[in-house]
């Protein structure tokens, strides 16, 4: 592993300066990474030719990610996705949420994690650990709550994101890693030619708020079945109620994890040849085709547009507090949170 390198990534609209921390694997791997937001601002991967490319979309410095709505390479907390009414009752107690989006709850916003800066507590040449003190009330959850998130860089051109806390009383966590990928490179365009493969026999459905009903539905016959590979764009449009609620693919699939840290997914692109495997812990994964990306100028000044990129963001399945036959995301006091996911680059056939 190379030496890791710190340089200035420009001053916050308060005054305050944010940080890039750059690992590097000696294949010339790259995974930089900024104490504003815990993000991931860049991850240089080698394509079939050799040459590295930037498979992340995001900003040139800060003030994109001060200024931005789009949560690129995002750390989010204290619960990803959405909870519907922006409202959950915990141990008889009602907590109220900000509506940031159709009445709900997104990202846990407005006051978002990925919109402050956090402290960095440990770093060396393969990873950077930051911390975000949580205090109780924050957003509207119950619990004091210190944050760690540490991004490891491997020799096996693997990224590993890994969540620790302790609450000191039982609220929700439900922490996500909100990257765009494009295979081919940022700004490269479309990622629809991409070829997903993931093991997954059931999606939730979810209603034209992006709220799931509860239903777990098979994925048999569906645009939804992605266990045997299939383009992101072969069905994208087609007149399948979910995929015309959410403008494209915005739901979350049931993983075959059972707590276990294997890998779930593979994300191959058509051009450049980089394959990328998902592994996690998690039971669910949102996987988004970056359907409402409106033009935004990101790194180079490159245009982003909508389908330009995918996220899989691993986590507990959205609004799980409102439904029973979902995995629970509620975190008990003095009970350590603790999962990872990676993504890890390699070549393909």
């Amino acid at each position: 592993m190379k030496q890791l390198t710190v340089r200035d990534f420009g001053t916050l609209k308060n005054g305050e300066k944010a940080h890039l921390y750059i690992m590097e694997n000696e294949k010339g791997v790259t995974a930089a990474v900024t104490d504003y937001g815990a993000a991931l601002v860049n991850l240089l991967a080698p394509d079939k030719n050799g040459s590295l490319l930037d498979v992340v979309l995001g900003f040139d410095d800060v003030s994109g990610y001060e200024n931005g709505t789009e949560c690129f390479g995002a750390s989010v907390g204290r619960s990803a996705n959405r909870i519907a009414g922006a409202e959950f009752q915990l141990n008889g107690v009602t907590y109220q949420l900000a509506k940031n989006e159709k009445g709900n709850s997104l990202h846990s916003g407005p006051d978002l994690w990925f919109k402050r800066l956090w402290t960095v507590t440990d770093r060396g040449d393969d990873h950077v650990t930051f911390v975000l003190h949580s205090p109780d009330g924050d957003q509207g959850y119950p619990g004091n709550v210190d944050m760690q998130v540490t991004y490891t860089l491997d020799e096996e051109n693997g990224i590993t994101v890994h969540y620790e806390a302790v609450p000191d009383q039982d609220t929700i966590i439900n922490m996500t890693n909100h990257s765009y990928f494009n295979l081919n490179g940022q700004g490269s365009g479309t990622a629809l030619g991409h070829t997903l493969t993931m093991d997954s026999d059931f999606f939730t459905p979810a209603d034209d708020e992006a709220i799931p009903t509860g239903e777990i539905r098979p994925v048999d016959g569906t645009p939804m079945d992605f266990r045997s590979g299939r383009v992101l764009g072969a069905e994208i449009d087609s007149d399948y109620e979910p995929l015309r609620l959410g403008e494209g693919y915005d739901h979350n699939w049931l993983l075959k994890t059972e707590g276990k840290f294997v890998k779930v997914a593979e994300l191959a692109a058509d051009q450049s040849g980089i394959v990328m495997d998902t592994y996690t812990d998690r039971p669910g994964v949102q996987m988004y085709t970056a359907n409402f990306l409106g033009g935004s100028r990101g790194k180079g000044g490159a245009c982003y547009n909508s389908r330009d990129a995918v996220c899989l963001e691993t986590h507990f399945y959205p609004d799980a507090i409102h439904h029973d036959n979902f995995p629970g995301p509620v975190c008990k006091a003095g009970e350590k949170y603790d999962t990872r996911t990676m993504y890890r680059f390699r070549t393909g056939r």
